[in-house]
């Protein structure tokens, strides 16, 4: 992968140092959610969980990996004050969404989707630290998950209380990545039995089988939330899948490699902007396109994707990583020093004045699977 060098050498030189050191407030013990395009922080009336919970794991990963060992002490000091702060944060079970600046609730919601991450962060930093407190708040948080966010029909709610009873793909794609982590932690059967639930789930109702698409959005009873060829699907969350159902059977899962190979192809053959190359926002269960501009992420996911697909024999993977990896990097221009522009127009324009801390995870992510894959390569 020739841009793999590259991005290696802006993660490890430029990214990681910003957002460990101009990104994260030691006062507060916690990392800031956004920078600015001069690399400064943003003040913001709220914290969220799950940024913070994104960042933990992203740099435990990156000092498990010798990317950025700097980190260490960060991580440690933000994951004890995350759990103060907001872990039963109100006085109740479960995780509260946000703090403000003075570290009080902000918003007092469970949230599914803060929820997986925390477990994610958890189940990454036991591997960094060793503290087996991370193992057993992880096991706290989802015991609490399926008495607080419980849910007729499978699955879970997205949030208590709700704004509205859309069920979502979305939190539970996180939570499976989050146990899938856990398991690969800890090897307990117990574990794996969540994602396999969670796999079962979406291949039974958030998959549609005349497409082969995974959609966003569904009633409270899993259909569809609108008539066939006007929902919403996410050419990111397509490659997303894919990865994770091949982590879900490197792990010993079993998938058909029929619905996983859709997955794939829906993603290649309806995402990708001809004129540009690169991953639209959104498109229909049909193919046309919904959101035309362009975020960071999906890029990022199609890097992992496709490196999975290549791993599993598929021919032309490995180019079409290596063009993803490339576009990927078109977002994060050497004038932003280790920043991104996370959202940009079909001429590059950005459509947000500011760098979130969150996407961080998401390329990150596509760094390190990237190059687990070229070592993995090389030894063979």
């Amino acid at each position: 992968m020739k841009s793999l060098a590259y991005a290696k050498a802006w993660a490890t030189e430029a990214a990681l140092p910003l957002w460990a050191e101009t990104g994260f407030d030691r006062q507060r013990g916690l990392f800031h959610e956004r920078l600015d395009f001069e690399r400064r922080p943003l003040a913001l009336p709220a914290t969220r969980l799950m940024v913070q919970a994104r960042q933990i794991a992203t740099f435990s990963r990156a000092s498990l990996k010798g990317w950025h060992k700097g980190a260490d002490e960060a991580v440690v000091t933000c994951l004890a004050n995350v759990e103060r702060l907001y872990h039963r944060g109100d006085g109740h079970p479960g995780w509260i969404f946000s703090i403000d600046a003075d570290g009080k609730p902000a918003s007092r919601v469970r949230d599914l989707y803060a929820h997986a991450f925390i477990v994610y962060a958890l189940a990454w930093s036991y591997r960094l630290t060793g503290d087996p407190h991370a193992i057993r708040l992880a096991d706290e948080t989802l015991a609490e998950i399926d008495v607080v966010l419980a849910a007729p029909h499978g699955g879970f709610l997205d949030a208590t209380p709700s704004a509205d009873p859309t069920r979502r793909q979305n939190p539970h794609m996180h939570l499976l990545e989050a146990v899938l982590a856990l398991y690969e932690t800890t090897g307990r059967a117990r574990d794996f039995a969540r994602a396999d639930a969670l796999v079962k789930l979406a291949l039974e109702r958030m998959i549609d089988p005349e497409s082969g698409a995974l959609l966003e959005d569904f009633s409270p009873d899993w259909k569809p939330l609108l008539a066939r060829g006007e929902n919403r699907v996410e050419p990111g969350h397509q490659f997303e899948w894919y990865w994770l159902l091949g982590e879900y059977r490197r792990l010993g899962g079993i998938v058909p490699e029929s619905v996983t190979d859709r997955l794939l192809m829906f993603g290649l053959d309806h995402g990708l902007d001809q004129s540009t190359g690169l991953i639209v926002d959104a498109v229909t269960d049909s193919g046309s396109v919904m959101i035309p501009s362009f975020r960071s992420w999906p890029h990022a996911e199609g890097v992992k994707a496709l490196v999975t697909a290549t791993r599993e024999g598929q021919p032309g993977a490995a180019e079409m990583a290596d063009h993803l990896m490339a576009s990927l990097l078109t977002f994060a221009p050497d004038s932003l020093e280790g920043g991104w522009m996370d959202r940009i127009e079909a001429d590059g324009t950005p459509l947000v004045d500011h760098m979130p801390a969150s996407t961080l995870y998401h390329v990150m992510g596509a760094l390190f699977e990237a190059e687990d894959a070229a070592n993995s390569k090389t030894a063979g």
